[in-house]
Parts: structure tokens; sequence; C-alpha cells
């Protein structure tokens, strides 16, 4: 009898691969749902602000949705998140200002960085202890 290393049946059911961006429009479809990719922008960087939803009053589309974050500095904000990246569009949770010409960043992390002193802190200290984690686990 041959021994395997891994029965696929044993395994749990992971369905966490779904939130990633690289399997879920794999099937037949190049459209991303901007909901989704707004919720997994939320849950990436939640623990390092105050506050942080997609918007339930301005409308999502397939290629654009809106997420509201207060920072830890009390500040609000609505941001768009399209192709081109995040914005923000108003200075107030649920609102957009078509005179607000504000740049586009590639990352919410760049642009929470720029928003956020708080935000780079916390976030930092958090990349420090992830770090000091994997260092621990490498020399046990």
């Amino acid at each position: 009898r041959m021994d395997t290393d891994c029965n696929p049946m044993e395994l749990p059911n992971n369905t966490e691969f779904e939130e990633d961006s690289d399997y879920r429009d794999f099937e037949g479809t190049d459209v991303k749902d901007m909901r989704l990719e707004a919720e997994a922008v939320v849950n990436d960087v939640l623990f390092a602000v105050s506050n942080m939803f997609v918007s339930k009053t301005l409308p999502c589309a397939e290629d654009v949705a809106y997420i509201n974050v207060e920072t830890r500095e009390r500040n609000k904000y609505c941001l768009e998140l399209t192709e081109a990246g995040l914005r923000v569009v108003a200075y107030d949770f649920d609102q957009t200002d078509d005179r607000l010409q504000t740049p586009y960043h590639e990352t919410v992390y760049s642009l929470l960085d720029s928003l956020s002193p708080a935000y780079r802190e916390v976030f930092g200290n958090a990349l420090l202890q992830r770090l000091e984690a994997l260092k621990k686990d490498s020399q046990s």
C-alpha cells in the first residue's frame, strides 16, 4: 500500500482563496466587483483606523465603490475605489464632492499613510511585531 502525504479529503474547507483577487475573477469574467474589492480593502486595514466600512448609501457598481474611513485622529473621509485606485472624494461619510481633485493612490496603505500619522505608527508597529514573530519562529 502506498502512503500519501496528504489526503485532499482531510483538508479543512478553506474559503480564504475566494478573497484573493487572483482567483475571484478567474472563471470567464475580467470584471471585478468593486464591492468585494472594497470589503477586502476594509478588512486589510481596519485594525489601524478608528472606523472603516463600505458605504451603504452611495451606489456601488462593478467599476466603483465607496468606503467611509475615520482615522485615529478622528478625521472622516469618503474614499472612492475604482480601477485607477483609491482617492478621497469627501471629508465626511457617505458624501462626494465633485470639486475635490485629490490624487489617486494605488493602495489603501499609501492613501492612509498620507492622511494619518497614527495609521502609519499602528501599521508600522504591527509590521514589526509580525517580523519579530517570524524571526522567533525561524530560530526555534
